[in-house]
Formats: structure tokens, C-alpha cells, sequence
């Protein structure tokens, strides 16, 4: 007889709304902030939203310092120089303002403020062993899921490789979602964040981690998003960016608790070669994996596609084939790039990031196993 399933589900207190980001003071005092470490990068600084953080800040009489030197795929010299900043300073609070680039950071300068050593040393599962200081995210986009989730993912420059550290300990104690933020953005950020956000549920959702309080967030996501991806680009509306931050927020419940696939191994060993923008991967590579993934979870798959074509009553077998064609035609009508070939400057680099890929710990969950020739048959169908 096998023995029960334990799970678990840890996500921060969340405050979601729009003009939620007028309560970041309350939520920093209520933290035991004196002086806040606000980690963000320079569009945000460009866009004005860092100033109107600082604002708030300001008026509340809030002491803080500012650090903006994040580039997108974090690197680790980077986390290094944000964490002594906070200890010199003698910093109380992490606030983080951006994408998954300024939030992931802040979860890295946590980790080596709270346990010391170098960021490498933290890379897998489970080896933060102490504390961070309290965090507080403020996502800009609907997508990364970086305010909700376990995961960080950092850039070592020296062995060109996106570490994978998930921790408990890397779950922040607040995130504002503010879908205010999101009105700003240009029309292929919101594409690229939503496409990453879709990659989240669908890879959590056919996990063999996934439970009840997975699945119910994965697949609210993919129906979000696939009601409200177009509508964005069409007609920028409040209401419907409101769609996909809620969008977002449960992928990032779900694939933080749940875990992701060979889509997002593949996603950061690209990154970590080539500093490809992560959300430009995921329209290339996710129709090919659900479709190595489909004869193991066939039923799953199926669910998947359904939702994704909005046929209403069951679920037959064709509607797993018919959802991943449904969503190739949608990318193509989105204007990302769709093959490898458009992001990948030499088909020669292949072998070797999908031999760098095999060992993030992303492809622990995926449901079919895979080596790196399966991978590399992957890239090769998506080139």
C-alpha cells in the first residue's frame, strides 16, 4: 500500500487592485521598515513608476535607498553589489519595483544578506537554510510570477549558465499588484509576459507535483489568458489588463507550488548562453513540448485545449492536438518571433544548450522524461 500524498501551497499576502501601490508605506511600517532598499532597473526609473515608489516613500517620511543597476537576466555580481549596499546602509526591508528581473535580484541580495556566501552556492532546491529580511514585491507586468513564487533565477556570468534557486524562504511577505502599472506597457512586453504566464500554468499543470490547489490556479490562467491576450493588444483597457495580472498571479500560485518543465529549462539555458529576453522563448518552444508531453497526459492536455479553443461540455482526445495548433495560430497573429532561428544567432549552439538544459532543476517535473537528444529534437522541430 502507498502512502498518502502530503502538499503543500505557500504563497505571500497578497494586495491586488488598482491604486493597491498607495499602500506600500503601511505594508513597509508594518514590516518594522526604518530604511528600505528599493531594487528596480532604469526602464522603470525612465517610466517615472520608480519615482512615484519614491513618492510614497517620501511622503510617509519612510527613510530608503535606491538601487537600479539590474539588467534583464539578473547577474550575480549584480546581487552581490545590491547586498552590500543593504548592509552598509544597515537597510531593515526589500522592495522590489519591476518585472521578474528587479524581483528575482532582490530575492538574491535577501539570500546572501540572510545566509552569507556567494549566490552559486544556493543553486537547486531547499539550500537556503536561514531567513531573509522582509520583502516586498510590486510586479510591473503580468508574467513572471516572481512576487508570488519560490523561484529565482540568476545569471552566473563566469559559467554562462540562468541558476535556478527555489526556496520557501524566496516567497516575499507582501506582493501589491497594481494592474495600474500595466497600462504603460508596450504591446510586446504585454505579449511576452502573458505568453510566460500561459507557459507557467500549462508546464504546472501537466507537472506530477500538481494538486487540487494547483490545477483550479493553472487552469483559471490559461482561460484568462486566452480570453483577454488579443482584447490587450486591441483595446488597452483597464479591465482587461485587471484579467491578466489576476492571470498571472494564479500561474504564479500554481507553478511555484507545482513546478515547470522543459520549456523554461530550455528558456534558461538560452538565456545564460545567449541573454535572450525570457519571454521571447516561451511562443517558439511551448507548442513543441506540449507536444512531446501530449501521449503521457493526454487527458490533461485535452483539458488544456478545450479551454484554449472555448469549447464549452467535455473533453475529447483531438482537443489536446487541436489546442496546441489553436495556440500556433495565435502566436503567429501576434507578431513574436515564432522559430528558433529568430533568436538563436547559430544552430551549431544547440547541442550544447541542450546539454546545459538536462540539469536545471526545471526538468524535475516535467512528465515525460527527457535527455539532452531530446531536447535538441525539440529545438531542432522549433528552428
Amino acid at each position: 500500500m502507498s502512502e498518502p500524498r502530503v502538499t503543500k501551497f505557500a504563497i505571500p499576502e497578497i494586495i491586488f487592485g488598482q491604486g493597491s501601490i498607495r499602500y506600500l508605506a503601511q505594508c513597509s511600517r508594518r514590516l518594522g521598515a526604518k530604511r528600505a532598499l528599493v531594487v528596480t532597473d532604469q526602464g522603470l526609473i525612465d517610466s517615472g513608476w520608480a519615482d512615484h515608489v519614491m513618492d510614497i516613500l517620501r511622503d510617509d517620511g519612510l527613510d530608503f535607498l535606491l538601487f537600479d543597476k539590474v539588467n534583464s537576466n539578473p547577474r550575480d555580481y549584480q546581487v552581490h553589489e545590491g547586498a552590500d549596499l543593504y548592509v552598509r546602509e544597515k537597510a531593515d526591508v526589500i522592495i522590489a519595483l519591476g518585472g521578474g528581473s528587479p524581483m528575482d535580484s532582490a530575492k538574491g541580495i535577501g539570500t546572501i544578506v540572510g545566509n552569507g556566501g556567494r549566490i552559486a552556492d544556493y543553486e537547486g532546491a531547499n539550500r537556503i537554510m536561514r531567513p531573509l529580511p522582509p520583502m516586498i514585491f510590486i510586479p510591473t507586468n503580468a508574467g513572471s510570477g516572481s512576487d508570488i513564487s519560490q523561484f529565482c533565477i540568476i545569471t552566473d556570468v563566469g559559467r554562462q549558465v540562468k541558476m535556478s534557486i527555489i526556496s520557501r524562504s524566496l516567497v516575499p511577505n507582501v506582493s501589491i499588484i497594481d494592474p495600474d502599472l500595466l497600462m504603460t506597457k508596450d504591446d510586446q512586453l504585454v505579449v511576452s509576459s502573458a505568453i510566460d504566464a500561459l507557459a507557467h500554468a500549462i508546464e504546472s499543470f501537466v507537472s506530477p507535483l500538481a494538486s487540487p490547489f494547483t490545477e483550479n490556479q493553472a487552469l483559471k490562467a490559461i482561460e484568462l489568458i486566452a480570453q483577454n491576450l488579443q482584447p490587450a493588444i486591441l483595446n488597452r483597457t483597464p479591465q482587461v489588463m485587471e484579467q491578466l495580472s489576476i492571470a498571472s498571479t494564479a500561474a504564479g500560485m500554481s507553478f511555484s507550488n507545482a513546478g515547470l518543465g522543459i520549456g523554461h529549462a530550455l528558456a534558461h539555458s538560452l538565456g545564460g548562453i545567449f541573454d535572450t529576453l525570457h519571454g521571447l522563448v516561451h511562443p517558439i518552444v511551448l507548442p513543441v513540448v506540449m507536444r512531446y508531453n501530449l501521449p503521457v497526459c493526454r487527458e490533461k492536455m485535452c483539458t488544456i485545449g478545450r479551454i484554449i479553443q472555448g469549447s464549452p461540455g467535455g473533453c475529447t482526445l483531438d482537443h489536446g492536438e487541436e489546442g496546441i495548433i489553436r495556440l500556433e495560430e495565435l502566436f503567429a497573429k501576434l507578431e513574436v518571433p515564432n522559430r528558433m532561428r529568430d533568436i538563436v544567432p547559430d544552430s551549431g549552439k544547440l547541442e550544447q544548450i541542450c546539454r546545459m538544459a538536462v540539469h536545471d532543476a526545471c526538468m524535475l517535473t516535467n512528465p515525460r522524461k527527457a535527455d539532452w537528444e531530446d531536447l535538441l529534437h525539440i529545438c531542432q522541430e522549433a528552428w
